[in-house]
């Protein structure tokens, strides 16, 4: 008979109405108690900037770096209100923190020049190779193997301890490159599990260094890795994106036992027009069903003027391997679950920010609501008083960290007994 579960605290599972944004960041959310961590990850969340776009970003990397980044970038707030000053001024408090020989921040920052950096920037090479190069001598890690797919190859790591309990699967989603989970992986390492990261087609190294676009063949890079490293029984972690590529890999590759979706994604075409005013969400949807192409780019060219916006395009357009608009929509509408998640037979675990602002909250209760099949589905929404509302529980890691080492322990212990 299949589980299901929806776990919560008390007065955390409603959504909320988002705080009025302030240009000064104030004390964080108060947080619930979290779980040791044995890293500088940060619980709390702030109203750095009205853009809702650079203000996550701001407590992404704020919450990677702990006390020493929330001090720079509070000091720097003032210059960070557009894709320039972001740029400008994590680099130059990168190099600030390298000469101080603090090598996790001067990483962190780096990153953050890097990310709103595009791909045809000439800058963009320097500063991820920076970025790189830093976080990798921080951790004492050396550069990542591969394994070769299609016509290029995948990035990957390994952190084993002795006598692991499980093997876990993890990648990121449309943004992220796999050094930036080096803390969740020694975590989960720590934890007693094998752990092995990648970065798939469209990820990190895979179109920066191989020129690999995206796919929602997901199944197709998992299987390359559990293949290369001759896996079975692994776990699955989809961080961002990563949650509905997770749920798709899981239906057409039996090696998976167990899925976390970090957080649950069933439609990603929706989180792009979710940014758009509904009123143009339904046009888009009609243009898109008759192949109006040449009107949807004139149309999101003539509005597209805000940095953030010209910025989310270029990276789209990149990430896909596509060249316009349009073809970015396109793309989009490939990565769904919910026709597929009757396929899937594992334990599942979706993970939802109640104040998510890329993702619907509804998408978490229709993707568990697809998953028929599955052996059991565990849901966990979570709120602002625990300081992790935000997307992937950007503001509280450690409690999101020891929710899925939790639920993976009651698996393993269920699938032993």
């Amino acid at each position: 008979m299949r589980r299901r579960e929806f776990i919560t605290l008390l007065g955390g599972a409603a959504v909320l109405p988002l705080a009025a944004a302030r240009e000064v960041a104030t004390t964080p959310s108060r947080a619930a108690a979290a779980p040791p961590f044995a890293t500088s990850t940060h619980v709390g969340t702030y109203d750095f900037l009205r853009d809702p776009t650079i203000n996550f970003q701001l407590n992404r990397w704020v919450s990677l770096g702990g006390d020493p980044l929330l001090r720079e970038i509070q000091a720097l707030l003032p210059r960070l209100g557009t894709l320039e000053g972001c740029r400008d001024e994590f680099s130059a408090a990168s190099d600030r923190m390298l000469a101080t020989g603090n090598q996790y921040e001067a990483a962190i920052l780096a990153r953050g020049a890097d990310f709103f950096t595009v791909a045809s920037d000439p800058r963009k090479r320097h500063l991820r190779e920076r970025f790189l190069t830093i976080v990798r001598y921080a951790w004492g890690v050396s550069q990542p193997d591969d394994v070769q797919f299609a016509n290029g190859y995948l990035p990957y790591y390994r952190f084993t301890p002795a006598n692991p309990r499980s093997t876990i699967v993890l990648f990121g989603g449309f943004d992220s490159y796999i050094e930036e989970f080096f803390s969740i992986m020694m975590n989960l390492r720590d934890r007693g599990h094998d752990v092995v990261a990648f970065e798939g087609p469209g990820q990190g190294g895979a179109p920066e260094d191989a020129g690999l676009a995206m796919t929602p063949e997901w199944q197709l890079p998992v299987g390359a890795i559990i293949d290369r490293l001759s896996l079975s029984g692994v776990t699955l972690i989809g961080i961002s994106l990563g949650g509905c590529l997770a749920i798709r890999a899981a239906a057409h590759e039996p090696r998976v036992s167990r899925v976390v979706a970090w957080d649950a994604l069933s439609d990603f075409l929706e989180t792009y027009l979710h940014q758009v005013p509904p009123a143009w969400q339904a046009v888009l949807h009609a243009l898109l069903s008759v192949r109006a192409d040449t009107v949807i780019d004139a149309m999101i060219n003539r509005s597209a003027h805000e940095p953030v916006h010209e910025w989310g395009l270029a990276q789209s357009m990149h990430v896909y391997g596509v060249n316009s608009p349009a073809a970015v929509l396109r793309a989009a509408a490939s990565y769904r679950t919910l026709e597929i998640s009757p396929l899937v037979r594992q334990d599942v675990l979706l993970l939802a920010g109640a104040e998510d602002h890329y993702i619907p909250a509804h998408q978490v209760y229709d993707q568990a609501a697809r998953l028929t099949n599955a052996r059991s589905v565990t849901t966990r929404m979570f709120s602002r008083a625990e300081s992790a509302q935000a997307h992937c529980q950007i503001g509280n890691l450690p409690l999101a960290i020891q929710t899925v080492t939790d639920w993976l322990d009651r698996r393993l212990n269920t699938a032993a007994g």
